[in-house]
């Protein structure tokens, strides 16, 4: 078995929902090597999140940010956490609901996505800076 492990570091985006897959596969080359496997993408942060979704239609994205954004909305005056910001434990909220990491199958070097499947990065905080995530590969 081979396992290919690599950390990328994501250059700062606005808040919303942003397609990181062509991303994800470049930082990891040595993926084309496995004809079966599994890949994992984890993020190291606690107030942004990772997603598979709609990757063609960027209408889905903003919908994502609406709709979280009302069920963890900001200014809440019973959040107790919110030296850092009015933004930020909705964002802690928004992404425990989505998640830190994704699990996709490697078949023949690339991943098994769906025809309208892509990788999101959720940034939940309004300037939540660079993001660094850890693409790990296992298969033979």
């Amino acid at each position: 078995m081979k396992i290919f492990q690599q950390r990328l570091q994501l250059r700062e985006r606005s808040r919303g929902f942003h397609l990181i897959t062509d991303e994800v596969l470049r930082a990891l080359p040595q993926l084309r090597e496995l004809k079966v496997g599994m890949c994992q993408v984890f993020i190291q942060h606690t107030s942004a999140s990772l997603t598979i979704n709609e990757n063609a239609d960027p209408t889905v994205r903003k919908d994502f940010e609406m709709y979280f954004s009302k069920i963890a909305p900001e200014n809440d005056p019973d959040y107790r956490h919110d030296y850092e910001g009015s933004d930020d434990m909705p964002a802690h909220l928004k992404a425990s609901m989505l998640g830190a990491s994704v699990m996709i199958p490697v078949t023949n070097g690339h991943l098994a996505l769906g025809t309208w499947q892509g990788i999101y990065l959720c940034e939940h905080r309004n300037y939540g800076g660079s993001r660094t995530l850890m693409i790990t590969a296992w298969g033979e």
